[in-house]
């Protein structure tokens, strides 16, 4: 939400939305933070925290603000969830 937040603003110009781009910032490292000292490797943390926030701020970017999403993207993203569900998958079995 942050990063919808930070498009909303329009390159920080409209001052009503610095706050939310403020917090959904800081919570989002917050909440990373409180899954690294659970014991979950950093990389998957930051793999799946990075590629699950690049697939949905693109979807709910081509509601909220009608950007493009080609087919190559959705492609892109369809990639991305794979990954996920592997990586999630795989820690899984070898836990």
């Amino acid at each position: 939400m942050a990063t919808l937040s930070l498009r909303a603003s329009e390159g920080l110009r409209r001052r009503v939305w610095i706050a939310p781009v403020i917090l959904g910032y800081v919570a989002s490292f917050v909440m990373l933070s409180w899954s690294l000292s659970l014991g979950m490797p950093v990389g998957i943390a930051y793999g799946v925290w990075s590629a699950c926030g690049v697939a949905l701020v693109a979807v709910i970017a081509r509601f909220l603000f009608a950007e493009r999403l080609t087919p190559m993207m959705a492609a892109g993203i369809g990639l991305i969830i794979s990954g996920v569900l592997v990586i999630q998958l795989m820690g899984s079995v070898h836990a």
